[in-house]
């Protein structure tokens, strides 16, 4: 009899244990990891009008990867320390991710931070779609691949918390008004409306152009109650910069990711802790306070300064989010076609000129020659192209991409069209197309409009935008 009860209750505990584990398996679960995708000294830093040659390494670059799985879905998140990358990489990092880990494309999200003090994934031809991946490229797509392998290999229960903190002491619109007469002329020959970049503290600046968008966004993961897992951060600002001569340096993004995980007190935790920030809308946003002049700093001064305390904010802001596992996930994505900007039949004489009467100086940047060389670059181009834009649900919280670098106008008309809250955009996702103004600022003119800086038609942003908010309400019916 005794025996008998004993074989009932243990039946009954390993019932009510192995309901407790399914239980677990079908809820949330996250894994993340990171892969190294430093280039080899000597590549060329981009980043500039000039490039230059990597001579040493000042801070590894990283693929940084994050993988959720709600027990239905699955997605997965890569911010990579590059300035940007052709979209054949992401390409073909993700066809690798679905054909090991089942993930579907649409549900990988694969972003550059724009650091400029990177290697270039970007290839000898950015802008033709069908080009061949170099070496680099081919390692980088691997890399990232395998990346989320091991993400998803360290899956485990988890819960997250989404929320924002706003930090608005570090990002200032670039783009200026200038008083009349004070403009320089453009590498056209024209004026603009608006100064990129103005000389910090100059009595003829009158107003910045634009807005800027001072919320970091935030998804953390951890264990039922435990240990951390992940933090996706998104924050609008451009890059830090202040690098050594020749150094490789994943910018404030790398500083970011270290030391939140210090401050979380994760460094040398495994499963590995992973913290990564991604740029948001950042195409006219910058680090420079151009009401006054900047001190001189040293390297690496001031990209410290700035990325830990941003790391210090998010994670003072995660103390105070709860945290959830019925977290449901969900993605779209799509390619509508964009029209190429073309050169008219007055652009190209102005740069067949150009190349003619102002011969190539080793040594010096001509702004003139670069872009009559870039004007006359995209006259073979295809009339259209397709451009891809995605959107990931996780929870209420709602993630736009482009890729492109993305005004900061744009990013907060995707987060007021949202019905659900948070929203927030990425920018650099699965490729790169050059800046993407609004409307209204291609009719001010400046760096940022400038044909072969901007190749995109002056809709773009409206066609894209579109589609963004078409997704997002897909997801919320």
């Amino acid at each position: 009899m005794r025996c008998a009860v004993w074989i009932s209750g243990l039946v009954a505990m390993l019932f009510v244990r192995g309901w407790v584990i399914a239980a677990e398996e079908t809820g949330l679960r996250a894994g993340a990891a990171t892969s190294n995708i430093t280039p080899e000294l000597g590549v060329p830093i981009v980043g500039g009008f000039a490039p230059y040659p990597a001579k040493h390494v000042h801070d590894e670059l990283h693929a940084r990867c994050l993988v959720l799985d709600d027990g239905k879905t699955k997605l997965a998140i890569v911010v990579c320390d590059l300035l940007g990358f052709h979209r054949a990489v992401s390409e073909a990092a993700r066809q690798q991710i679905e054909q090991t880990t089942g993930i579907p494309q649409s549900h990988v999200l694969i972003s550059a931070t724009h650091t400029h003090s990177a290697g270039t994934a970007l290839g000898e031809k950015r802008y033709n779609p069908e080009q061949p991946l170099d070496p680099y490229q081919q390692f980088v797509a691997k890399r990232i691949a395998d990346g989320v392998r091991r993400a998803v290999s360290s899956l485990r229960p988890a819960e997250v918390a989404i929320g924002t903190v706003d930090v608005p002491e570090h990002v200032f619109n670039r783009r200026w008004f200038m008083k009349p007469g004070t403009m320089p002329e453009n590498p056209f020959g024209k004026f603009d409306q608006v100064k990129m970049n103005p000389p910090a503290g100059s009595a003829n600046l009158i107003d910045p152009a634009g807005p800027t968008d001072p919320t970091v966004s935030i998804i953390a993961a951890r264990e039922p109650n435990g240990a951390p897992i992940g933090v996706f951060a998104t924050y609008s600002l451009h890059y830090v910069g202040g690098v050594g001569d020749g150094h490789v340096s994943a910018d404030y993004f790398g500083i970011f990711a270290n030391h939140l995980a210090r401050l979380m007190d994760a460094e040398h935790q495994d499963p590995p802790f992973v913290a990564m920030i991604a740029n948001g809308t950042s195409g006219d946003i910058n680090n420079i306070n151009f009401r006054t002049p900047r001190p001189g700093k040293k390297p690496y001064e001031q990209m410290r300064y700035v990325a830990e305390d941003v790391a210090a904010k998010v994670k003072e802001r995660i103390a105070q989010l709860p945290y959830r596992r019925d977290v449901k996930l969900d993605a779209r994505y799509r390619e509508p076609a964009v029209k190429w900007r073309k050169p008219t039949a007055e652009d190209r004489a102005w740069a067949e000129k150009t190349l003619e009467t102002r011969p190539d100086v080793p040594g010096k940047t001509d702004l003139s020659r670069i872009y009559a060389e870039r004007t006359l670059a995209l006259v073979d181009l295809p009339e259209t192209t397709t451009v891809p834009v995605q959107v990931l649900a996780i929870g209420d919280a709602r993630i736009g991409t482009m890729p492109c670098e993305v005004f900061c106008e744009i990013g907060l008309e995707f987060r007021q069209a949202a019905k659900s809250q948070p929203a927030w955009m990425v920018s650099l996702n699965h490729g790169y197309f050059g800046y993407l103004p609004t409307p209204k600022h291609h009719d001010l003119g400046g760096y940022e409009t400038w044909l072969g800086t901007n190749r995109l038609e002056r809709d773009a942003s409206v066609i894209l935008l579109d589609n963004l908010k078409a997704m997002t309400n897909e997801l919320d019916q």
